[in-house]
């Protein structure tokens, strides 16, 4: 099953790095990043822009566009992994591992359900 591992974090916390510090702790997540394509389990993975650059389409019909996301929280999704595992406690080993590099940031793992139109959802 495939699993998102989304990577939430105070994004005022992680531009106050200084550009080692930031190459310091890609270094290790690259480590991670390696390691998990060698065994086949790394999907895409992506470290998002920053929000002040992100925008939003929201509202009925064609919608309107918003600076930023909208939200009300103190972390932002800051990026994402998708990872191929048998088991949700192999998701949640995998976060253990970035969590143990970036033990600041917060990891959310949720299963992905492919959609593939006109293919039902596999029955779980």
């Amino acid at each position: 099953m495939f699993y998102a591992i989304l990577a939430y974090h105070v994004e005022d916390a992680i531009e106050a790095l200084t550009p080692q510090e930031d190459a310091a702790l890609m270094a290790e997540l690259l480590k991670i990043n390696g390691r998990l394509h060698a065994e086949g389990t790394l999907g895409p993975s992506a470290r998002l822009g920053t929000t002040r650059d992100a925008c939003t389409l929201r509202g009925p019909g064609d919608g309107m566009i918003i600076d930023g996301p909208f939200a009300e929280t103190k972390e932002q999704l800051l990026g994402l992994y998708v990872v191929d595992c048998v088991t949700r406690d192999d998701a949640i080993a995998i976060a253990r591992d970035l969590r143990r590099v970036n033990p600041t940031a917060v990891y959310e793992i949720r299963p992905i359900l492919l959609f593939k139109p006109g293919v039902p959802l596999a029955e779980k």
